[in-house]
């Protein structure tokens, strides 16, 4: 196993299932120390134990992201244990309901638009010190076709994906002559996730790509200097 993140330091959300915990899996093996930010402690203790029977090392941290001040709490925590941040990756999202425009549910989407785009400006303004601490600071935010694709019934979540991408993309042109931050948009397509089995129950998992594969591919073009900047489709 390559040890490309030896004596990085990389933080992950969503990092308690699917492409989140193989993320941060993939991570450990290669090196990096990682912080694992999601709400359910069991499931991040047993992602922790992976990375440490893997030979890696990892720390938990359970939090619900839709918790602004939390996020800022993280921040300072993080901050007392560990001088930068090397690789930050906003990962974790909820789809919500896929109804018509017309009948979303103002309540609901106001808990997408939460977590999948509020919670991600929270972690960049609470974290961008610590990322431009670093020597190589990268960011890299998980988004959907839908997106930039507008699909019908997916309004809510393609809404909160097309405005996470925008934020993301707009915060790298405004770091990227001041410091080495750097960030990228990654599409990891159709994978085998609980999101994925919610929007399309009785789909086949074994025709889709699975979480560990989308990691290795998505940790592999991360060494890709083209991707910084953009919009990638795994």
């Amino acid at each position: 196993m390559s040890r490309l993140y030896e004596g990085k330091t990389a933080l992950v959300t969503g990092a308690s299932r699917g492409i989140g915990a193989a993320l941060a899996l993939e991570l450990g093996k290669a090196g990096a120390h990682v912080i694992l930010v999601a709400r359910s402690s069991a499931d991040l203790e047993q992602v922790e134990s992976a990375i440490h029977e893997a030979g890696g090392s990892a720390t938990i941290a359970p939090l619900d992201l839709s918790d602004g001040d939390s996020i800022g709490r993280l921040a300072v925590a993080v901050q007392q244990r560990w001088p930068v941040i090397d690789l930050l990756v906003l990962n974790a999202a909820m789809l919500g309901a896929l109804t018509p425009v017309t009948a979303i549910d103002g309540a609901e989407f106001n808990r997408v638009l939460t977590l999948n785009v509020l919670a991600n400006q929270a972690m960049l303004r609470a974290f961008d010190p610590l990322l431009r601490a670093s020597a190589h600071g990268r960011v890299v935010a998980m988004t959907s076709s839908v997106g930039r694709q507008p699909r019908a019934y997916w309004g809510a979540y393609g809404a909160s994906k097309a405005a996470l991408e925008t934020l993301v993309l707009a915060y790298g042109e405004e770091v990227k002559n001041l410091s080495s931050v750097r960030v990228a948009v990654i599409d990891p397509a159709a994978t085998a996730t609980r999101m994925r089995a919610l929007a399309f129950p009785g789909e086949d998992a074994a025709t889709l790509k699975s979480p560990e594969a989308a990691a290795t591919a998505l940790l592999s073009t991360l060494e890709d200097d083209a991707i910084w900047g953009t919009v990638t489709r795994l």
